[in-house]
């Protein structure tokens, strides 16, 4: 893996880490009402899409069990269509993907740096 890859992949973890304190104990309700939280988790979904879109093709295909295209497209969505974007999806995508994200990310890095 390029050194660079690895430090996208870094930056990717920070963003969850973001996206997580941000989001707090905030359960849906709370975050549907409040505007700022969704614009907020909202841009590091959007950040994280970027991220990985700068990712290398060897890198992808070296660890396909990440879903890499699908991240891309829900940034490609949240930048896009923004105001049609369903809030409650990017409330699933940090609490239910993120943390399997996390694990598989954290799991590649310390594979890449024994």
């Amino acid at each position: 893996m390029q050194r660079r890859d690895l430090i996208i992949l870094k930056k990717i973890l920070s963003e969850i880490d973001i996206a997580f304190e941000m989001l707090g104990n905030a359960d849906l309700d709370s975050f549907l009402v409040d505007e700022k939280l969704k614009r907020a988790v909202g841009m590091t979904v959007i950040n994280i899409g970027e991220l990985v879109k700068n990712i290398t093709e060897e890198t992808r295909l070296s660890y396909n069990q990440i879903p890499w295209k699908a991240i891309a497209g829900m940034r490609d969505i949240a930048a896009h269509k923004y105001q049609t974007l369903r809030m409650e999806d990017v409330y699933n995508t940090v609490v239910m993907d993120f943390p399997d994200l996390r694990e598989k990310l954290n799991s590649i890095i310390d594979i890449e740096e024994a």
